[in-house]
């Protein structure tokens, strides 16, 4: 039997240890970058804030996703399917009219689901998206 080696995975945004928050921001592996759910930053302290509607929230948290997909190499352009997740299906229209902004070029395979999670944010997301930029 040949041996076959494991693929490398990178891990982007590692929490630090005992982070209440225990996962990578991203990981990428054979040739794709996996974005874990980002909602829009909120840090009062700094005087950051997620935003007063909820597409305000969608285009910062799309912001914060965009910053992650860079990091690890790739672009919005490059994401292949998204999740978005909404805690008030009151909120689908408007953050459906600001997401279609951020995918000019297409829009991507996409879920919607409900979540409920210890923060105050209506909407997150999470995405897959090909590594490198440039064209597919």
């Amino acid at each position: 039997m040949i041996p076959v080696e494991a693929p490398a995975i990178a891990f982007i945004g590692e929490p630090e240890a005992g982070s209440p928050r225990p996962f990578s921001a991203a990981t990428v592996a054979a040739g794709l970058v996996f974005i874990s759910g980002q909602s829009a930053p909120h840090d009062p302290a700094k005087g950051v804030f997620r935003g007063q509607t909820p597409a305000d929230e969608v285009r910062n948290a799309l912001a914060k996703v965009s910053s992650i997909l860079a990091d690890a190499g790739s672009a919005l352009e490059r994401v292949v399917q998204v999740t978005m997740l909404i805690t008030n299906p009151e909120d689908y229209a408007a953050c459906n009219a600001e997401y279609v902004k951020h995918f000019p070029g297409g829009l991507p395979a996409r879920h919607t689901a409900r979540f409920g999670v210890p923060t105050e944010a209506r909407v997150a997301f999470s995405c897959i998206a090909l590594a490198g930029v440039g064209q597919p």
